[in-house]
C-alpha cells in the first residue's frame, strides 16, 4: 500500500509540474493583459508608446521584476512596477508609476488582493484613494494617518491601508536602490 500511495503521489506530482510549465507562459500573458494591464495603462495614461510591449525585467535577489517603461513627450521618462504589501486578507498586489525626471509617483492602482467585499476591496475601486499618492515622493515613508502618517485610510479598511501604504514604501525603497540601472535600460529606449 505504501509503494502505491508513492509512485501514485510521485506520478501526480510530476503531472501537475508539467502542466504548471507547460502553461506558465499562458498564465503570464493572461495575468498581464488582465490585471496589471489595465493599471499599467490607467497609471501611464498619455504615452506614445505601448507600455504593455515597452518593458524590461531586472534580477532582484534571485527573481526578475518586470519594469513596464513609459514615453512622455518623446522621453522614455517613466516606469511602472508592482509591489507588495499585506492587508486584512492577505497580499496586495500594488502597480505604482514613477516619473524619473522628478522622483514623484505618476499614479497608484491596486492590481490583486484577497480583501472584504465592500470594504478592503474598495481599495481596487475607489479612485480618490489612490489618487492621494499621485504627486508624492516615491521616497517617502507612507503610512496612515491613525500610525502618524499622511495617507487617508479608507473607511473600515485600516489594514488594507497599511498594505498599500507599505507597498508603496517597498516600491520606493526598491525604486531608490535600482535608480542607476533602470536610468541604464530606458537609455536602449532612447527618443520614440
Amino acid at each position: 500500500m505504501v509503494v502505491v500511495l508513492t509512485v501514485l503521489s510521485a506520478f501526480s506530482g510530476s503531472l501537475l509540474a508539467a502542466i504548471h510549465h507547460k502553461l506558465s507562459e499562458r498564465i503570464d500573458y493572461q495575468k498581464l493583459k488582465f490585471v496589471q494591464g489595465p493599471a499599467i495603462k490607467e497609471i501611464l495614461e498619455g504615452t506614445s508608446n505601448d507600455p504593455l510591449s515597452d518593458r524590461f525585467k531586472l534580477n532582484i535577489n534571485g527573481a526578475e521584476k518586470s519594469f513596464f517603461v513609459g514615453v512622455f513627450d518623446g522621453n522614455p521618462n517613466a516606469v511602472a512596477f508592482e509591489t507588495f504589501g499585506k492587508g486584512y486578507g492577505g497580499e496586495l498586489g500594488v502597480m505604482v508609476g514613477i516619473d524619473i525626471t522628478n522622483d514623484k509617483i505618476l499614479g497608484v492602482r491596486v492590481t490583486t488582493h484577497s480583501e472584504t467585499p465592500g470594504m478592503g476591496a474598495r481599495a481596487k475601486t475607489d479612485l480618490e484613494f489612490v489618487e492621494q499618492f499621485k504627486g508624492q515622493p516615491i521616497a517617502e515613508t507612507f503610512k496612515v494617518r491613525s500610525d502618524g502618517g499622511q495617507v487617508d485610510a479608507l473607511s473600515g479598511a485600516t489594514f488594507t491601508s497599511r498594505g498599500v501604504s507599505a507597498a508603496l514604501t517597498e516600491a520606493g525603497e526598491l525604486y531608490q536602490k535600482l535608480k542607476p540601472k533602470i536610468k541604464e535600460k530606458l537609455k536602449s529606449y532612447k527618443k520614440m
